[in-house]
């Protein structure tokens, strides 16, 4: 599984959403749902701007907890 800190490194910095929308030009939206995990994904120059503005690297922002993921496919069912 794939999660975001994107919400414990803007409060160990103290920052605000929308101030880091504001000043990277990053969608609100996609701040809240990377911050609350509900994202599918990240294009790479907004990672990339997520590092520069807060002055840490891609493993600061995203970690990795390994565990299997099921998935049904309906094509098995038959």
């Amino acid at each position: 599984m794939i999660r975001s800190n994107l919400a414990v490194v803007l409060a160990e910095q103290g920052l605000r959403i929308t101030k880091v929308s504001k000043d990277t030009g990053i969608s609100r939206t996609t701040l809240t749902a990377l911050a609350n995990n509900q994202s599918q994904g990240i294009q790479f120059d907004t990672l990339n701007s997520l590092c520069m503005y807060l002055k840490v690297t891609p493993n600061q922002l995203i970690s990795y907890y390994p565990c299997l993921l099921y998935t049904s496919d309906a094509a098995d069912d038959k």
